[in-house]
């Protein structure tokens, strides 16, 4: 999908407080940006910021981060902020490649991945951010008990998403192949942009929770 230049976008970035413009020094040190210690939740394509706002709006508690490298995507969420300020709310212009140097081994609680790029072609699966690759990522911040949830309409994408599983290291905590009609899953939820669009489109939604898995459960899977 073609994104359109939004004039003035990089510099209204480079300008804002509310996003970080040297991610690399607070590795390890979110908590002293925040001003507490708290639970980090990190969502990667952010988009225009509907999604992490709304969560941030109901769980105080926690500190966000939004990470989204289209500056004309990330200027609308800054835009939201500046109209309704939160303060456990913080955004990171920057490649999802980066990650493992922008925060520490087991700083983050979760990852959010909401309606990613597919990469459709098969020489690209390694930039999916579901892909093995990504996932070893993710393993190196996030806490021995922190959680990933993926949220997409694509099932194509999907399906890759649940193979790369257990070649990883992973499991399911939670799948559904239609979000919007598990009663259950569905009492939480928060809705993205795209989510909004092609749910009311009819286009069933599909999520999943996962964690890696323990030394023990690796161990049993080996015998």
């Amino acid at each position: 999908m073609r994104l359109k230049n939004v004039p003035g976008s990089r510099e209204a970035i480079a300008a804002s407080r509310f996003v970080i413009h040297d991610p690399q020094e607070h590795a390890g040190k979110w908590a002293e940006v925040f001003g507490r210690t708290a639970p980090l939740h990190i969502e990667i394509g952010m988009g225009k910021g509907r999604f992490l706002m709304e969560l941030a709006a109901r769980n105080p508690d926690i500190d966000y981060i939004g990470i989204e490298k289209y500056s004309s995507v990330l200027i609308r969420a800054i835009q939201k902020m500046e109209e309704n300020e939160l303060p456990n709310v913080r955004f990171i212009r920057m490649d999802a490649e980066e990650i493992g140097e922008v925060f520490g081994p087991g700083e983050a609680d979760r990852i959010y991945l909401n309606f990613s790029d597919p990469w459709p072609k098969d020489r690209h699966a390694k930039r999916r951010l579901t892909s093995r690759q990504f996932l070893e990522r993710y393993e190196k911040i996030l806490k021995p008990e922190g959680t990933i949830e993926f949220k997409t309409d694509n099932r194509p994408l999907f399906d890759f998403s649940l193979e790369e599983l257990e070649p990883a290291g992973w499991q399911a905590q939670e799948v559904t192949f239609d979000l919007h009609q598990d009663e259950r899953l569905m009492q939480n939820n928060v809705m993205t942009e795209y989510e909004a669009r092609f749910s009311a489109a009819g286009n069933p939604i599909c999520k999943y929770i996962i964690r890696r898995r323990n030394s023990e459960e690796k161990q049993d899977k080996d015998k």
